[in-house]
């Protein structure tokens, strides 16, 4: 049994319960194992070696998760090769395929955690009400340690990208 987080965030103000721990800076990354937009699977190993930043959305199909990832997807085209920058949602990869044709994305690994909620439980970011991904950021090092998280306690809104990007610069070094 996944632990429960009452009220861990909202969403327009409303308490929502996050299923999942916590994760916490200094603690090894969980695995996972989400869907790459052929189907194929995706686990933290696929980007073994390389410094990661997670970004993770409700639904591409919004306003505020359009734009962080069009932001991620803008900085991650400055980034050297050794960082992977990896969106995380529920949308189903067609979905995902077609989000990303239009708007441009080709720097962010876009990945799907509809089949069977892998990377929501393990970082604990899956909404318990809404089968949905809240709002969250991880910098994962090389070395799989977390080196920065954020989890954006109401839902709408966007997350510290500043912060987010110079805890990447630092966990590159």
């Amino acid at each position: 049994m996944s632990q429960e987080r009452s009220g861990a965030v909202t969403f327009k103000g409303n308490p929502l319960t996050l299923i999942g721990a916590e994760i916490k800076v200094g603690s090894q990354a969980p695995d996972f194992r989400v869907l790459a937009g052929d189907l194929s699977p995706v686990t933290l190993d696929t980007f073994k070696g390389k410094t990661k930043l997670i970004s993770v959305v409700p639904s591409l199909d919004t306003p505020v998760c359009d734009q962080q990832t069009r932001r991620f997807n803008e900085e991650a085209g400055k980034m050297p090769g050794d960082i992977a920058v990896v969106t995380v949602s529920m949308d189903l990869p067609f979905a995902q395929g077609r989000f990303c044709s239009t708007a441009g994305i080709n720097k962010v690994k876009v990945v799907s955690d509809h089949k069977d909620a892998s990377f929501g439980l393990a970082y604990g970011v899956l909404i318990k009400e809404l089968r949905l991904l809240t709002r969250a950021i991880f910098v994962v090092d090389a070395n799989n340690k977390v080196q920065y998280t954020e989890y954006v306690t109401e839902v709408t809104n966007h997350p510290n990208y500043e912060a987010a990007l110079g805890a990447l610069k630092t966990a590159v070094k």
